[in-house]
């Protein structure tokens, strides 16, 4: 009996490595999107609160003193979401509307809430999506954020009249948050922005992450931030190219201020002067020495309230 001799065929090969590198890129990008996306506390962020002593307790301490309305909101799709409302102490039109970043909850901006509380602004503070105590499953990076930052800007229309004068003022994701609202056609009752921290791009920074906190090549982690993105779209719904911040500032023509931290190794500096050239209306940059992180106002705290305070005096009637 003749035994055929099995053809090599390299293609059979070829398939079982893609599939198998598929299979790979498909388990790694589900880990990520979950840790990204994904609703749980994230313990690499810290920070989340004040200590007694250290720069902005006192702020903090304010914010906590003040009497709040709870406001809620039913997002576009759905989300229930929510904010702490307190009033100026003298009858104003300026409402400022205030977003936190990654992986914490409205806690984390109640020093810039009480620094617009004392410049005698209404103040909203909100907790995100997916934070606090507003609902939701998926963070959205600041696109899903920015749609809903739009509607709670015209719930402050709705509340307080066509009268009012809003600044929107995040950090972090916040401060995407911020600028992608630029560019969402918000109401005109917005009459100008302020950013801290904030990224130029969600993919550039997950691609900037992958390298710092996991040590992935950028040749590795591209094809891989691709795969999360679409992890994201399906199960969050949006991608990643919805949160290009430079679409979005292209379109504003109201004002906006940027500030970054000069030394910042979470959101790299870098990106301030992207969106800062993105911008079409007008602008201001303010990039603080020695700070880290979401650290400018506790780095210069009252320079820091003096600059943001002069820039939105040109914009605001008092």
């Amino acid at each position: 009996m003749q035994v055929k001799n099995k053809s090599f065929h390299p293609w059979r090969w070829i398939i079982s490595i893609i599939l198998v590198i598929a299979i790979i890129f498909g388990a790694a990008g589900g880990y990520f999107f979950h840790v990204a996306e994904v609703r749980a506390n994230k313990s690499f962020i810290k920070g989340k609160s004040i200590k007694a002593g250290a720069p902005l307790y006192q702020q903090q301490e304010d914010w906590k003193s003040y009497d709040k309305a709870l406001w809620n909101l039913k997002a576009h799709d759905g989300t229930n979401l929510q904010g702490y409302y307190v009033k100026a102490d003298q009858p104003t039109t300026k409402t400022a509307l205030v977003i936190h970043g990654f992986g914490v909850d409205h806690q984390a901006m109640m020093p810039y809430a009480a620094m617009f509380h004392k410049n005698g602004y209404n103040v909203l503070l909100i907790d995100n999506r997916a934070a606090g105590k507003s609902g939701g499953k998926y963070i959205g990076y600041g696109f899903l954020e920015a749609q809903d930052a739009k509607e709670w800007t015209q719930k402050i229309v709705q509340e307080n009249g066509n009268d009012s004068q809003i600044v929107v003022m995040g950090a972090s994701l916040g401060g995407a948050t911020t600028m992608m609202l630029s560019g969402m056609n918000p109401p005109k009752q917005v009459k100008a922005y302020v950013e801290d921290a904030g990224y130029n791009s969600i993919s550039e920074e997950l691609l900037f992450q992958a390298n710092s906190m996991y040590h992935l090549p950028k040749w590795l982690a591209k094809p891989l931030v691709k795969v999360v993105s679409l992890y994201s779209k399906i199960f969050a719904g949006y991608s990643y190219k919805q949160g290009e911040v430079s679409q979005y500032l292209a379109k504003n023509n109201r004002p906006m201020m940027f500030i970054h931290g000069a030394e910042d190794s979470f959101v790299p500096t870098k990106f301030v002067y992207d969106n800062y050239r993105a911008q079409k209306g007008p602008k201001q940059l303010l990039v603080v020495p020695n700070a880290e992180h979401v650290k400018s106002y506790a780095t210069l705290t009252k320079k820091y309230e003096q600059k943001v305070e002069k820039f939105l005096n040109n914009y605001i009637k008092q």
